[in-house]
Formats: C-alpha cells, structure tokens, sequence
C-alpha cells in the first residue's frame, strides 16, 4: 500500500518529531511510541525558546495558549501555536509550529504537524495529520471499533494488519475534512485530497481525490 506510506503521505520537515518517524514504514507504527518519543525530545528543547510548565509539557514561548485550556503531559506545543479557550489536550500529544488547537477540540495521543487546523469542536485520538491539513467543525476521529477488535487498514481487497486496538486517521499533508465528518477506525487519507461534509470514511482514500461518498471518489482535475 503505496498510499499509506510515510513518505507518500507526509513532508517530515515540517513536524518537530521527524525522529518519531525513522525507519519505520507506516505512520501508525508511531501510534504507541508517541508518548515516550515526547518525555525524551522534551528534555533536549532549547530553553530560550521553550518552557516546562508542568511534568513532561513543554511549550514554546511564543505559542498562545488560553487560560482556559486543559494539558496533561506529555505534550509538546511548538512555536506559534495556539490553544484555544476550553482545548483539552489529554496526553501524548505533539503540537506542530502554526497549528490551531480550537474551542472544546480533545486531543489524545496525536501528532499534529505544522499548521494543522482543529478549530472546532473536535475530537483527533490516535491519529497523526500532515502539514496543513484541516478538519471542519464537528468532524471528528473514531478510534475504537465498536466490537473492540483490532484494526485493520483496508483498501480494496488489500489489508495491513496493524495490531492496534486504538487507531483513528492518518491525514496526509493538505487533507481538507468537511463539517460533521467521522473518520472511521483505520481511515486513512492521502495528501492533498477533500473530504465532503457529513461523510462517514472508512479504508484508504487515495492522494489528490475528492471523497464524496463510498461510491464516489474522484480524482481532482
């Protein structure tokens, strides 16, 4: 599955935890290491641009983050990122340079990579999304099966068997996700490609395509 490879989905570049990503070959092999990668690279940030404000939660001096928040390490916040009024960041999460993290938006063992947008109340558990890459107000990530089986990435007749117990979506870098979306267990998006409002996505989405129902995916001209 071409598609679902690092280095077609992903611009490692633009993420603090590039290093997250060595050697392996899908993103969600990252999912379980996230929270260890966090506590190790945090004690190596430069302490002219970063602050520890509590056990294991660094954050960059310039980032914004609102009164309001709530943050329960291991978090990383890089640089001129904001948390805004009521986030609610719950752990092993990675706040990329320029990402919005909105109002009532819960995060929980995350990678969000430069410039990522979750402004509105949104829910991203165990998930990693590429740069700039942006959900709608409302669309969340489901991350457990509802008969708590382990997660299997399908696309077509093809399947990757991934161990994983908890496992929501891996967005390629550019992804746009639609208001009021679920993004199914195992979903994954590759880069560039849109994700109509009020869908519900499961399996793999190609790169640069338009999803606008399970029967319609087109390719963007």
């Amino acid at each position: 599955m071409k598609t679902c490879e690092i280095s077609s989905m992903y611009t490692l570049s633009e993420t603090i935890a590039a290093d997250l990503f060595a050697d392996l070959t899908y993103p969600w092999e990252a999912l379980p290491k996230i929270g260890a990668f966090i506590c190790e690279l945090g004690k190596t940030l430069d302490p002219e641009k970063y602050e520890q404000r509590a056990e294991n939660v660094w954050v960059a001096k310039s980032a914004k983050v609102a009164p309001t928040a709530f943050i329960h390490g291991p978090v990383i916040i890089d640089e001129e990122a904001e948390i805004r009024h009521c986030a609610f960041l719950r752990g092993n999460a990675i706040v990329g340079k320029g990402a919005v993290v909105g109002n009532s938006t819960e995060l929980k063992n995350v990678v969000l990579f430069n410039k990522v947008q979750v402004p509105h109340y949104n829910y991203v558990g165990d998930s990693v999304l590429g740069y700039k890459s942006h959900m709608g107000a409302g669309s969340i990530t489901s991350n457990v099966k509802s008969d708590k089986t382990l997660v299997v990435v399908r696309d077509g007749k093809e399947e990757i068997a991934t161990g994983l117990k908890k496992f929501g979506a891996m967005l390629g870098d550019e992804v746009e996700v639609g208001c009021n979306s679920v993004l199914n267990p195992g979903t994954v998006v590759g880069s560039l490609s849109n994700i109509y409002p009020l869908s519900m996505v499961r399996g793999v989405i190609p790169a640069h395509s338009i999803y606008k129902n399970k029967n319609e995916i087109v390719e963007k001209e």
